[in-house]
């Protein structure tokens, strides 16, 4: 009996595991279609976020289904759903930028890549949970961390781009831009909430 619900308990951290792995790999992606503009790295991607709400409903049904949970349902829920959006960001971010014919800028490249670090430093906080709750912990700091510093190239890049000629031409430009800016920081947001839950985890364990 007791073994069955390990087995359970167990099936809860895999899947988040799999799903910040999916996230991370989708980060990568969104760095590489930003260095390429390849499509068939649009599409990878696309395929990734597919994945990747794949696990979150297969572990929403799980949870539909499963009394004893690893911790809080509402914790397991939270994280899986942040994660989720993350990759769910990267993705809309690549959509965007095609629909809007929008060209890859350095502040994208920056924000993308620092994203990605997030992104494995998240991974591995999620690794760390079950036996290393106070690596964990670290890996969600640097997380955060990392988030600040999107936020403060989001902040550059918006002010750069209002700083430019003011003709017709430039403000459609300007919106296109921001909107593609905003994916970006928007996925920066859910990271750090990840971030924050897996600190929360982590208190309510010790």
């Amino acid at each position: 009996m007791f073994g069955f619900l390990k087995k359970r308990e167990n099936k809860f951290h895999k899947l988040i595991e799999e799903q910040a792995s999916i996230t991370y790999e989708g980060l990568r992606l969104l760095v590489k279609y930003l260095e390429t503009g390849d499509p068939e790295v649009a599409e990878e991607l696309s395929l990734k976020e597919k994945e990747a709400d794949e696990v979150r409903r297969i572990l929403i049904d799980e949870l539909n289904r499963t009394f004893v949970t690893p911790f809080d349902r509402e914790d397991i829920f939270a994280l899986s759903r942040s994660i989720d959006d993350v990759v769910d960001y990267a993705d809309t971010t690549v959509v965007e930028m095609v629909i809007l014919n929008v060209r890859p800028t350095p502040y994208m490249q920056r924000i993308a890549s620092l994203l990605k670090d997030a992104a494995y430093e998240i991974l591995q906080g999620v690794l760390r949970l079950q036996k290393h709750p106070n690596v964990a912990l670290d890996h969600a700091q640097r997380a955060k961390a990392l988030e600040n510093r999107v936020e403060a190239v989001y902040r550059e890049a918006v002010a750069a781009l209002f700083s430019g000629p003011e003709d017709v031409h430039h403000v459609v430009e300007m919106l296109k831009m921001r909107e593609v800016y905003r994916h970006l920081s928007n996925a920066a947001d859910r990271g750090d909430e990840a971030a924050n839950i897996i600190a929360d985890i982590v208190v309510k364990k010790a």
